[in-house]
This record gives C-alpha cells, structure tokens and sequence, in this order.
C-alpha cells in the first residue's frame, strides 16, 4: 500500500499568501496547476519565436510538482524563507527530506519515474529556470487579481515582482507579460467583448 498519491491530494488543504490579506484564497494544489500551465505556455513560447529545443511536456510535469516538498512544510511565506542565508540553507535541507519521504513512499518499480520530478531541483538547469519563472509569473497574476477588486495589500508586492518580471533574461518570460498578462486584470464582461472582434 502506498500514501504518495494520498498524500498529494492534501496539496489542496494548503494556504498560499499567509502574511497577506486576501479576497480570493490560493491553495497550493491550483498554484502548481497554474504554474504547470504557464511553464509549458513559456516553454512553446521559446520554442515557436526563440529558436529553443525545450521539452515542453516535461518543464509542465515539473511545474506540477514543484510544491510537493510543502505537503510537510507548509506554505513559508518568502519574506521569512529568505530572511537570511541561515534559514533558506535549513529550509532548503528540510524540503529535500521531505521531497526523498514523497519518493521512498512510492512502490520500488515507480521511484525511478517520479525521482526527476520531485528531486534534483537544480535551479540553474534550462528547464528550472523556466519553472521559477513561471512561479513568479504566477505570483504577479495573482497580485493583479486581487487588485483589480480592490485589494490594496497586494500594491507592493505587484510592483516589486513586476520588476523582477521586466529585470528576466528570458525572453519568453517578456513576450507572456506583453501579450497573455494584460488579460487577467479585465473583467469577464471585457474579455467576452474583445473575443467578438477575434
């Protein structure tokens, strides 16, 4: 018997934005499903306009399980994940030991097909950086969401991870922000207006 995907079904039971106030709650099982979608949408986006070889179907895999570590962690709010070198070092152990208890719950013949997945983050890695981009993306849109009803306590962080957005080396992280991210601050009213001129 095996809890892995039991296990994974309480991603949803996790709070996103602790420290903040919200409107519109975020758990971290529709978080990865959204950074899933947009690190694939990022990584066709290389691929079509950026001349990159990017497997794209994996780099939507790895934005999927880019959370599973917070199963036993929790959602760290990031001002305190990066307080200092100290914590981030701790946490960052703690995750792997979390990551390698996901693993060892799977049934030996699966371990292999899942290991790549929730192990070996390496942050340098093509594919990687594409994910965190994607989770910053996700971050913004969130902050954009919660504006546009009003949500004041979501101001600063806009700007400060707009800018880190604009600051990217990725080119297809400036062609999503140009062309998909205007959409998510229009009503429903204004998206259905536009689509009837498509």
């Amino acid at each position: 018997m095996s809890h892995f995907f039991a296990f994974l079904s309480r991603l949803k039971f996790i709070q996103r934005w602790g420290l903040m106030r919200n409107t519109t709650s975020e758990n971290i099982q529709e978080h990865s499903l959204q950074v899933g979608m947009i690190a694939h949408g990022l990584a066709v986006i290389r691929n079509t306009y950026f001349g990159g070889e990017i497997d794209s179907g994996k780099v939507a895999l790895l934005g999927m399980y880019h959370e599973v570590a917070e199963i036993f962690t929790g959602d760290l709010p990031t001002p305190v994940k990066y307080f200092n070198p100290q914590i981030k070092e701790v946490y960052k152990a703690i995750e792997s030991m979390a990551q390698k208890k996901m693993v060892n719950m799977l049934p030996g013949e699966l371990k292999d097909s899942y290991r790549h997945l929730l192990m070996n983050q390496e942050e340098d890695s093509e594919l990687w950086q594409i994910v965190k981009a994607a989770d910053k993306i996700c971050a913004y849109l969130k902050c954009v969401e919660e504006l546009k009803v009003g949500n004041q306590e979501f101001l600063t962080a806009s700007k400060m991870i707009k800018q880190e957005l604009e600051e990217s080396k990725l080119p297809e992280v400036n062609y999503f922000m140009e062309v998909f991210a205007p959409g998510f601050s229009l009503s429903l009213d204004e998206l259905k207006y536009l689509e009837k001129d498509l």
